[in-house]
């Protein structure tokens, strides 16, 4: 008898409908097609497990497993439970398996029968609700992740007893129903650490207002125990909050990856990652035998954050170089190119030597001349060219640290932000692709970052002065243009170049010594 079942695989951050055709011939042998790795291949021992343990058997005949498109490779366990289904139905263990086409079905096996979570419920939900199926019957700790596609019948099952009952009577299961907006929205605001927490450090405050009002990479150079760490994990509180679209983008990423919490609907807060120096250019960019997204694309519409910058392989730094500028990257293997999003916000530190302490205005560096210019380097050229401030932090003062005053709350910066925000997101309007001023070309860049004569003058004169490199220029404009905004001011005054030059200090020669 042949029965039909559908699942359901993940490629990037899309999901491909799988049929699995199940046949119970005459014959003695087991066999499974349709590319499946070794992974697919075991289900047959964890099926066999599972319906001796509910009074099932499997079929001693021949057994034909078909997973088509049979060009496509099959990976990971979730394949389970559709093919145990199948299997039931094709040897008429399973009531009303005509039933079965018309559900995608998902979940790994435990030996007792209990149904394991998967990855990517999100996407898989999304196909299954595009190609009009009925419903989506997955593991229980999914079923609120996919609950949040409307006009879909998500079930969560715990056992495989529950979707053998769900066949007999369809009422025994209800779907899930989740408010996502309510859900989405009430969570937004809920951080554990806040810029009131900072005591001192005001002019790298302004500085991360800045960066986060236009979106733009920064990088702190500062000695151990100055606050870098701490004001950068403070950075996603004043950032804009999430859009339902951007929620879903995001969330759909760490579906695929396996990393959404348990119970999870929506991320509602952006993401902020901090892979550890030691980290593969793999595991950064995205990568393995089934290409999986890295850390830059888990920091999709969020921050990345790489502390200590020059102890991460020079190597691994320079992968990220082209995702940075295209906001994507994208991962090729023999059969097939997939594309990850990567639009994220780097923010870097560093210190300024080997030591820590080379212009620190108590303690003396103890570097060996050159070295401070060799742990510089580091750090390439083409990398700190996309990195759109430089900030200098100092270590906090004793009267700063004693005073019991708090510093300005997250909430109060983020209002600004979102101001700024605003005013760019109405520039742009008619502009796909770009949503903030980090992300102006350079046939842009004229007709947006306009300076009056004074402005070339003072721009000119800082570039001549202070030494700074041609490719600071399109940099400190685009920073200018969002003080500008911070400021709702339609020109860009010369105060605001001033202040955006000054966030340049690894462009000028010589800086360190």
């Amino acid at each position: 008898m042949l029965v039909k079942t559908f699942g359901s695989a993940v490629y990037g951050v899309e999901a491909l409908t799988i049929t699995i055709e199940v046949n119970v011939t005459s014959g003695q042998k087991f066999f499974m097609v349709g590319l499946p790795d070794n992974a697919v291949k075991e289900s047959e021992q964890r099926i066999e497990s599972t319906l001796k343990s509910i009074g099932g058997y499997m079929p001693r005949t021949k057994v034909i497993v078909n997973l088509a498109p049979a060009d496509i490779r099959k990976t990971g366990t979730a394949f389970d439970l559709p093919i145990a289904l199948g299997i039931m139905g094709a040897s008429e263990q399973l009531p009303h398996a005509e039933r079965l086409s018309d559900y995608v079905i998902m979940g790994e096996l435990s030996l007792d029968g209990n149904v394991q979570p998967i990855k990517g419920a999100l996407p898989i939900a999304i196909t299954a609700r595009k190609e009009k199926f009925k419903g989506l019957i997955l593991p229980k700790q999914n079923c609120r992740e996919a609950g949040m596609v409307n006009n879909l019948n998500v079930y969560g099952v715990s056992h495989i007893d529950e979707v053998i009952n769900f066949f007999k009577d369809e009422d025994s299961l209800q779907p899930v129903h989740i408010n996502t907006k309510e859900e989405f929205y009430q969570s937004q605001y809920e951080f554990e650490i806040d810029f009131s927490d900072v005591k001192g450090q005001e002019n790298i405050k302004r500085a991360l207002e800045i960066t986060a009002a236009g979106g733009h990479n920064a990088i702190l150079i500062g000695p151990p125990g100055a606050g870098k760490t701490m004001l950068a994990k403070r950075l996603p509180s004043i950032l804009p909050p999430l859009t339902l679209q951007e929620a879903l983008e995001t969330t759909k990423i760490h579906s695929v990856a396996g990393k959404l919490p348990a119970d999870t609907t929506l991320i509602s807060r952006r993401p902020f990652r901090s892979p550890h120096h030691t980290v593969s250019d793999a595991a950064l960019v995205g990568g393995g035998g089934v290409p999986q997204p890295g850390e830059i694309s888990l920091a999709h519409n969020g921050v990345l954050f790489l502390d200590e910058l020059p102890e991460f392989k020079r190597t691994v730094l320079e992968v990220m170089r082209q995702p940075m500028e295209e906001r994507k990257v994208t991962i090729s293997r023999a059969k097939m190119a997939i594309d990850f999003p990567a639009s994220f916000m780097l923010i870097a530190s560093m210190n300024p030597c080997p030591c820590g302490f080379y212009n620190h205005p108590e303690k003396e560096c103890s570097c060996a001349p050159g070295a401070v210019q060799k742990y510089l380097n580091k750090v390439s050229g083409p990398l700190l060219d996309r990195i759109d401030l430089h900030v200098e932090v100092t270590p906090v003062a004793f009267s700063a640290l004693a005073t019991q005053k708090p510093g300005e709350d997250s909430s109060v910066i983020r209002e600004r932000v979102i101001k700024a925000r605003e005013i760019q997101a109405t520039r742009y309007t008619h502009t796909p692709g770009i949503y903030c001023n980090a992300q102006i070309n350079s046939k842009m860049l004229k007709e947006i970052c306009g300076i009056d004569s004074a402005g070339q003058q003072l721009l000119k004169a800082a570039m001549d002065k202070l030494n700074l490199s041609a490719r600071a220029y399109d940099r400190i404009l685009k920073v200018a243009r969002t003080i500008a905004d911070l400021s709702a001011s339609e020109n860009i005054k010369t105060e605001f170049l001033a202040e955006a030059i000054q966030y340049r200090s690894l462009d000028r020669e010589g800086w360190a010594g």
